[in-house]
């Protein structure tokens, strides 16, 4: 392409893509800072004999300074199945999601009769009906709403939804969507691994729900465009991270090659899709990365040679309130949008790795 002509994202703004136009995040009422967790955690394990000083220091080196969690720390201990862990998580997820829709809604002057599409995504429990047909109930949402109930996906999910979703909206323009997530990582925790992996997911991993109402190109509306999604699955990598699932519900599967595969490949994958758009990384600059834990942090602004403040939301919401799972990038996102830092004509770039291995980008534009 020679210099005399125009680069695709010189045109690329004015084009009709889908709007965001809130987003909405809710955490649940129980708080414990890191060390009152650490010290719930030692009275635990310390009946199995496990290396207290290890799991102090595992829980320190995730920089995680407290979490919100579904239940008081109290309850836990009596949640010895499954299935309790599932009830608990069910309950909570209607009762959490309803609220963070409710919140995204009012957000976006709009009421449930206004939404043609719901999507939820989830890695942490499972129930059916599926979370959204419960709320469909709860929120009086219209009989003909079309729902997606997504699962599996785990970190990768907030991305992947908004893609998805944009994807659903592109065929639809005229339509509004919700996109739902709802994380209670802290109901997953394993009492009899005492794996290294089981250990950091116990510190690293809490509890949130995050809403996002997105429109069709005809719909007038401020916020970002969603002008391009990408996806990248790499083959072989399916003990990367993810669940065993066992009796006892879900048994992380957390390698400490998650960095190293983040440095391996976000460069190329970033830079390949920006130069199918017209664009390179310098024309971003709105960074919006999933908050997958310091290592991870570290391995995005290392391989896109990014500046120190580029991930500074997610650096903050990652000592703030942990890994989220699919709703912390939805959480950097809502962060961003309520900073009215981003101006008109700048682009930004939402990306985050899950499960499979694989990794979403959404280019988004204001």
């Amino acid at each position: 392409m020679s210099a005399a002509q125009p680069r695709p994202c010189d045109y690329l703004g004015p084009m009709p893509h889908p709007l965001i136009q809130s987003v909405a995040r809710a955490l649940p009422p129980h708080y414990a800072t890191q060390d009152e967790l650490i010290d719930a955690l030692k009275v635990f394990w310390a009946k199995e004999h496990f290396n207290l000083d290890r799991l102090e220091q595992l829980h320190r080196a995730v920089q995680v300074g407290g979490r919100h969690l579904a239940l008081p720390v109290a309850e836990y201990p009596a949640l010895t199945s499954f299935r309790a862990r599932n009830d608990a998580w069910t309950r909570v997820a209607v009762e959490l999601g309803g609220q963070v829709v409710s919140r995204a809604l009012a957000h976006a002057g709009l009421e449930p009769k206004d939404v043609d599409h719901l999507c939820f995504v989830t890695v942490t429990g499972l129930a059916v009906p599926s979370i959204d047909a419960r709320l469909v109930n709860t929120l009086k949402l219209r009989t003909d709403v079309k729902r997606t109930p997504i699962f599996g996906l785990g970190c990768v999910a907030g991305a992947a939804g908004l893609a998805r979703v944009s994807d659903t909206l592109r065929a639809f323009p005229d339509q509004t969507s919700v996109l739902l997530s709802v994380e209670l990582c802290s109901l997953t925790l394993q009492r009899d691994d005492l794996s290294v992996a089981n250990i950091i997911a116990s510190g690293l991993f809490a509890d949130g729900a995050a809403a996002v109402v997105l429109r069709g190109a005809n719909v007038a509306g401020s916020g970002p465009r969603i002008v391009a999604t990408g996806s990248v699955f790499y083959p072989d990598t399916e003990r990367v991270m993810g669940w065993d699932v066992l009796d006892s519900g879900f048994k992380v599967v957390l390698s400490a090659k998650v960095p190293e595969v983040v440095t391996q490949h976000i460069r190329g994958n970033v830079d390949e899709f920006l130069a199918r758009h017209g664009l390179a990384r310098r024309d971003i600059t709105q960074w919006i990365a999933h908050t997958g834990g310091p290592k991870v942090l570290e391995a995005f602004e290392t391989a896109l040679e990014l500046p120190p403040e580029a991930l500074r939301r997610s650096w903050a919401s990652l000592r703030g309130v942990g890994n989220l799972s699919s709703s912390s990038v939805l959480f950097v996102l809502g962060e961003l949008l309520e900073s009215n830092e981003a101006k008109p004509g700048e682009w930004g770039l939402l990306m985050a790795m899950g499960p499979g291995f694989c990794a979403e980008l959404v280019l988004l534009r204001w």
